[in-house]
């Protein structure tokens, strides 16, 4: 889901042996202006399978076999539903879906109701354990992860795996992982070998990013003054009914995303601007939170929320600790995207089995093209290339990700 205007869908099918699957790649753009829509839900209708469009509009989606008699749904706030059989769009190359923005004449704040920002937000998380799981669940995801120094990429990471949890029931400890994480496949560039990778934080980055799920480990304050704070703006439209949007712009920038129908949170964003509060020490260096984005979805699977995609961009300047001459940037992107989700999941993640607390790099095993050949992964984009440039400085990333 992100905001958008029209959807255009260029989508080609093509069907590989690999697992019994079949590949669905296209591009999502505006109509009217052509421009790309990047983060649009794409998913098999009535199925737990999903994957969304990077920041050029475009995937890739690796698709079951048995479902080629499914129907193929793009969503995205502010518009009507897209869809198309599967089997219809076999063997052609370049097929183009014209949508149009909804037409549902949407609520005037204020004007057809008396709901406060406030009193939908208190809604929203007193129905938290109402519309998201309370039984145990699977999820199956691609985790991202790039590392930056003064605007070069060092380094990439990705991952595939399974993050098992018994329910959304409210922690003790909301800043302590709930979930069990087990690692299928890992890869990554030779660019974590560099002396610049110290600059960033050594945890592990996927238990840091679960963590961000602000639902998950209730992190939005449910007290009086949060509720005060929230303003309301005009309501958008997804997924077939009106969606409440709230805001919070004081100190930081909060804006969340409501279903109209039972209160449940299908999308949030959250941004801070850069502080001289001191994070750390290196040498003879000093750091400062730079600044932090972060991006929250959520997807209907059998009645209950569940999560569909995280994405975080955090910066840390670093300066001269006697002139606080600044020296450089660095800047951690983080994505999780969920491929399938499992309700009621009888496969659990033993304590053998799951991922350790340090970082992801060194718990890789050895690469698997064919693997990663037919994943859903998120796409990569022309806007990538700079990246790619950076990091093959060393050597061509396929090398890098076999090791040599």
């Amino acid at each position: 889901m992100r905001f958008a205007l029209i959807i255009s869908l260029l989508t080609g099918l093509c069907f590989t042996a690999w697992g019994q699957r079949f590949t669905v790649s296209g591009s999502a753009v505006d109509k009217e202006t052509g421009e790309a829509l990047p983060f649009a839900s794409v998913s098999v209708k009535g199925k737990s399978l999903g994957t969304i469009t990077n920041l050029q509009g475009e995937f890739d989606f690796h698709i079951p076999s048995e479902y080629r008699n499914e129907i193929l749904v793009i969503s995205m706030l502010g518009y009507n539903n897209v869809e198309t059989p599967l089997w219809s769009i076999a063997g052609n190359r370049q097929i183009k879906f014209e949508l149009t923005k909804s037409t549902t004449v949407l609520n005037e704040v204020l004007v057809t109701d008396s709901l406060t920002g406030g009193d939908i937000l208190r809604i929203a998380l007193s129905r938290i354990e109402s519309n998201y799981p309370m039984q145990p669940f699977m999820l199956e995801g691609f985790y991202r992860d790039i590392k930056k120094v003064a605007g070069t990429t060092i380094s990439l990471l990705e991952a595939a795996v399974k993050i098992y949890d018994e329910d959304y029931k409210e922690p003790r400890n909301k800043y302590k992982l709930r979930e069990r994480v087990r690692l299928i496949e890992v890869r990554k560039s030779l660019g974590y070998e560099s002396k610049f990778t110290a600059y960033f934080d050594q945890d592990n980055l996927l238990e840091d990013l679960l963590l961000h799920n602000n639902i998950r480990y209730r992190q939005i304050e449910a007290r009086e003054e949060m509720y005060n704070a929230m303003t309301r703006l005009p309501d958008s439209y997804y997924n077939g009914h009106e969606i409440f949007v709230i805001a919070h712009t004081q100190d930081y920038r909060l804006k969340i995303f409501v279903d109209i129908v039972d209160y449940s949170i299908i999308h949030l964003e959250f941004e801070t601007d850069s502080s001289n509060e001191i994070v750390g020490k290196r040498k003879n260096l000093v750091s400062r939170f730079g600044g932090l984005r972060k991006t929250l979805d959520f997807r209907s699977v059998d009645g209950k929320m569940y999560l569909s995609y995280i994405s975080i961009t955090s910066k840390v300047t670093w300066h001269d600790s006697k002139t606080n001459e600044l020296k450089f940037e660095t800047e951690l992107f983080q994505q999780l995207l969920i491929n399938e989700v499992k309700p009621n999941a009888a496969e659990r993640i033993s304590g053998t089995e799951k991922m350790r607390n340090y970082g992801l790099q060194y718990q890789d095993a050895q690469y698997n093209k064919d693997f990663w050949d037919n994943y859903n992964v998120i796409k990569d984009t022309p806007l990538d290339k700079k990246i790619l440039e950076d990091l093959e400085k060393v050597a061509p990333l396929q090398k890098q990700f076999e090791g040599k």
